[in-house]
């Protein structure tokens, strides 16, 4: 598979906070799950990725070109959903139409008003009218009405309930039908991307911890409780990271069925990413 996105050696340095040498390579017919906490960097390194703020060092290639060399063709093919609105209180849908035809050669009126009838989003209506979740949806239409090969989305389910979010996931899933296209989404709803992301990258204090196939995470790493005269005798090798609670010991595993084996372990809980989150941010080596 091309790559549709690649991140080298991505730096970025503030007075608090630092990107850490950000490398991420997204292949096209994919979604990528972008996880951290908040803070972690998940905004920065998207915005690094847009050219909306400048970078210490890095080498960025979207669609195979330099990003700054090439960014207005880039974006043509982009579309794009921040945690913040670029559109003014006063507009209506009606308007942001009419200023996307000027925008991106590509806009399809006719889409943009197929999406808008779909999420039920009334078009005359000034959008300092809109909930925070219409919004929402009103966001991830206009990413959608210009034909791009790339969404790139920061917690674009954030603020939906769980029937709007099912619409939006579906949604996604139709648009990586096509194997040209590609979907980067960071989001902190992690059942989410539990649906619908064939890989999930993990960012912590700024550092890319993990970055591995959705199915591998959830199918073959586990989680094993046990106590703490059983937990001495398990080498480290063996153990990603443990936790320990009051009662027991978690100790998250990379391989459930060899742990098993060598072990003679009985029950290996399946985790949720949000375990494994929390396993590797909280445990210790």
């Amino acid at each position: 598979m091309s790559e549709i996105l690649s991140v080298k050696n991505l730096s970025k340095k503030y007075d608090l906070f630092e990107l850490k040498n950000i490398n991420l390579s997204i292949p096209r017919g994919v979604i990528v799950g972008f996880i951290g906490e908040n803070g972690a960097g998940k905004t920065t390194t998207i915005k690094s990725i847009l050219n909306m703020i400048n970078v210490d060092t890095g080498d960025i290639k979207v669609f195979g070109n330099d990003y700054k060399e090439k960014e207005k063709d880039i974006k043509e093919k982009i579309g794009v959903v921040l945690d913040n609105s670029f559109f003014s209180e006063q507009l209506t849908p009606s308007d942001i139409n009419k200023i996307m035809k000027f925008l991106y050669k590509e806009w399809d009126e006719k889409l943009f008003i197929q999406y808008l009838n779909d999420f039920k989003l009334p078009i005359e209506k000034m959008i300092k009218e809109y909930s925070s979740g219409m919004l929402m949806k009103l966001k991830i239409t206009v990413a959608l009405s210009h034909h791009p090969e790339l969404l790139i989305l920061d917690e674009p389910t954030s603020g939906l309930d769980p029937i709007a979010r099912s619409e939006i996931l579906d949604i996604f899933l139709d648009f990586i039908q096509n194997e040209n296209h590609s979907i980067f989404v960071s989001s902190h709803i992690t059942s989410d991307l539990e649906t619908v992301a064939d890989y999930i990258v993990f960012i912590n204090k700024g550092e890319i911890i993990l970055s591995e196939e959705k199915d591998k995470l959830l199918d073959d790493y586990g989680i094993v409780r046990c106590t703490e005269d059983e937990f001495i005798k398990i080498e480290k090798d063996d153990y990603i990271k443990y936790r320990k609670n009051k009662f027991d010991y978690e100790l998250l595993i990379a391989d459930r069925n060899n742990f098993k084996t060598k072990y003679d372990v009985k029950v290996i809980d399946k985790p949720t990413l949000d375990e494994i989150m929390l396993i590797y941010i909280k445990g210790v080596k």
